[in-house]
């Protein structure tokens, strides 16, 4: 019997596909958490705790590091909200290429009068915009958020240029020939009259959005940001909107600052706040987590790297999170000989400073055996796949 417990509110789409193996407990004492946005950053993990499942794509709420280090592997759900947020960003393109959020402010504060509609189309030109058709759009990475957003705006007739040096081949698949694929960020900062952002917030890309960025843009350019607020730089985007350089920031992420400046069209953190959104996000968050407790199987791991063996058709296997470090292999083999265990198949995979080790074996595995692997320096946690 596996144990979980939800950190937050989780769909019952998702919870569904839990079957009579598990059970939601009450406490984060369990073998698996489903979280959203509550902030684990202080929590302290029980040793039981062998993973962590985040419904949505950014971990910021999670201490991957702490983690690695217990050899709890965090999965994320990358595109499950996908479509959601490429809804909001064209929505976004909308509404700051023509002025009808001013319309229908303007619209409220008339009285209902016989001659309103007459007055309607005297007033009605100060709200005129420009349509989106035929102009370019830079689309700085190509995700699966970016992707869904290059295609959508191709099939509307805008001028699509991509950027993203590191584009999967799924991905490249997805995108539409209609694309222009650009190598060079600033073809995209001086041709798009709209400049879309979807890479994830780091180091490398903290502040991309910055003044030296913004210079090299078109004047009336509109910026949309609804991937991470770090992502653009809020003294220079607040001093380009003033200056009239942007015509139209629109983004997902309140700061009292941005809040208040003029041609700022900011929404509620509403990206993959949908109903489809919230539930595709859980029932990938679920099946991760299955995969992993079940069979050993790690796919959309933000910390660990992906592993698949599929169903075990042997009689043991044993998962093991370690370092990556040189010599691990040979010591883990030794153990398992020096036990008489012959092993069927071995998956080994890293990521950076930590790897998992995937091992299907003709016997059992006794318990001598998983109490000499975790006596081996960079071991981190050893689990027999029941």
């Amino acid at each position: 019997m596996y144990t979980y417990h939800c950190l937050n509110n989780i769909s019952s789409v998702g919870l569904r596909h839990f079957n009579e193996n598990y059970r939601q407990v009450d406490t984060p004492d369990a073998d698996a958490i489903l979280v959203r946005s509550a902030n684990m950053k202080e929590m302290e993990f029980s040793d039981n705790l062998k993973c962590i499942a985040r419904a949505g794509a950014g971990v910021n709420n999670i201490p991957l590091d702490v983690c690695s280090e217990k050899g709890i592997v965090v999965f994320n759900t990358p595109g499950a909200n996908a479509n959601g947020v490429k809804e909001l960003v064209i929505a976004g393109m909308l509404l700051a290429s023509r002025d009808i959020v001013g319309g229908i402010e303007w619209l409220e504060k008339q009285e209902t009068t016989e001659d309103l509609p007459k007055k309607v189309e005297k007033q009605k030109k100060q709200f005129a915009g420009n349509e989106i058709s035929g102009k370019k759009l830079g689309i700085i990475g190509l995700g699966a958020i970016g992707v869904m957003v290059a295609n959508a705006a191709a099939n509307l007739g805008m001028e699509v240029y991509g950027y993203d040096p590191f584009i999967s081949v799924q991905a490249a698949w997805s995108l539409s020939s209609h694309i222009h694929h650009v190598t060079d960020l600033d073809e995209i900062y001086t041709k798009c009259h709209y400049i879309t952002v979807h890479v994830p917030l780091s180091n490398e890309t903290r502040g991309m959005i910055d003044k030296n960025a913004i210079a090299k843009m078109k004047d009336n350019v509109v910026i949309l940001n609804f991937a991470r607020d770090g992502l653009v730089n809020e003294d220079a985007i607040v001093e380009a909107l003033e200056m009239g350089k942007v015509k139209k920031y629109v983004t997902d992420f309140v700061t009292p600052r941005v809040a208040k400046t003029r041609n700022t069209l900011v929404t509620p953190h509403l990206g993959a706040s949908t109903a489809e959104s919230e539930d595709n996000c859980a029932e990938m968050a679920v099946k991760e987590l299955m995969n992993y407790l079940q069979n050993g199987n790690i796919k959309n791991s933000v910390n660990y790297p992906d592993c698949d063996m599929g169903v075990c058709t042997s009689t043991g296997r044993i998962a093991i999170n370690h370092r990556n470090i040189p010599n691990m292999i040979a010591q883990l083999t030794k153990v398992l000989g020096e036990e008489g265990i012959n092993i069927t198949v071995f998956a080994n995979k890293c990521r950076g400073e930590y790897a998992y080790s995937l091992i299907d074996t003709e016997t059992e595995i006794p318990e001598m055996a998983v109490e000499d692997i975790l006596k081996i320096k960079g071991v981190l946690k050893v689990r027999v796949i029941k």
